[in-house]
């Protein structure tokens, strides 16, 4: 049994449920989602040995991410058993836990309790079928990494559309998108845009399985490596960098490793590789979560 500990945030249960789903594609188990009560119960549950999901079978594994998600997890873990993993660089000390996953750009050297991620975690699968000739674009706004222009970004993205007169794009935003943005945007046959609020859930999955081409700007990088693990080919859009980003150092990281490629690397080659295989950090956690376990079972 997997329990999921929840804050409510998307991002967070997307890394969450990621790593539980490939922990289930290598031993089948139940995942069970649990929202993270308010602070005064969690304090009671810890404190009382309280349960918090009574009726449930005992967890094996209890993941949470975000710092909301970090008392709770102590306290399911003190009341039911099971081990306790944190999908980033905690805001309690990492002996708290059992297992920390955090990703490369926290700047958290990995020890035997710690495993150093590409990333966050996601949900995404990799494409079988993807068209390299479907093109996504995802936009997101500023950022504490990046110095968002709506203009600057929306020229990038004509620029984009009229070289590749052989490409059909479909163009995203998102909540941190300015409102002034989609007005600068090129009106093209070749480019839809749809906006995040016409998005269901399902929508950005869909779109990561029948696009290879790609198109992110770099204060999304959570869609970078999202991109990376359906296995697109995938650009970055060109923004200033903020002083001591360790997300913007992430992305740079990514370029200089040839699995992204900015705007105007491409401006210059033409050329948009697809790095093989796509990432899959998701299941890399997963088969060293179990492999630890596999070791430690016997642990008190």
């Amino acid at each position: 049994m997997v329990w999921v500990v929840s804050d409510g945030k998307p991002g967070h249960v997307n890394q969450s449920l990621g790593l539980a789903e490939a922990l289930a594609r290598s031993i089948p188990t139940a995942i069970h989602t649990l929202r993270v009560p308010p602070a005064l119960r969690t304090v009671l549950a810890w404190t009382l040995r309280r349960p918090l999901a009574p009726g449930l079978p005992a967890p094996d594994l209890i993941l949470g991410a975000g710092h909301a998600t970090h008392l709770a997890l102590l306290a399911a873990r003190r009341a039911h058993g099971g081990r306790a993993v944190v999908l980033m660089k905690p805001s309690l000390p990492r002996r708290c836990f059992d297992l920390c996953i955090v990703p490369r750009h926290d700047g958290i050297e990995a020890d035997a309790r710690t495993l150093v991620s590409e990333g966050a975690l996601n949900r995404i699968r990799p494409a079988l079928d993807a068209d390299p000739a479907q093109g996504l674009i995802l936009v997101g706004g500023p950022s504490a990494h990046f110095d968002w222009g709506s203009t600057a970004v929306s020229r990038q993205i004509d620029t984009l559309v009229e070289r590749t007169p052989s490409m059909r794009w479909t163009l995203t935003t998102s909540r941190r998108t300015p409102t002034d943005f989609a007005a600068q945007l090129p009106v093209s046959p070749a480019l839809d845009i749809v906006p995040h609020t016409a998005t269901p859930p399902d929508w950005l999955p869909t779109q990561f399985a029948r696009c290879g081409t790609v198109w992110v700007t770099p204060d999304s990088a959570s869609m970078v490596y999202e991109a990376l693990t359906a296995g697109a080919a995938v650009g970055v859009f060109d923004l200033p960098t903020k002083p001591y980003s360790r997300v913007a150092r992430a992305v740079e990281q990514l370029a200089d490793a040839g699995r992204v490629t900015h705007l105007a690397s491409w401006r210059a080659t033409g050329t948009l590789p697809r790095v093989t295989p796509p990432l899959a950090e998701a299941d890399r956690c997963a088969h060293w979560i179990l492999e630890w376990l596999r070791k430690n079972q016997h642990e008190d």
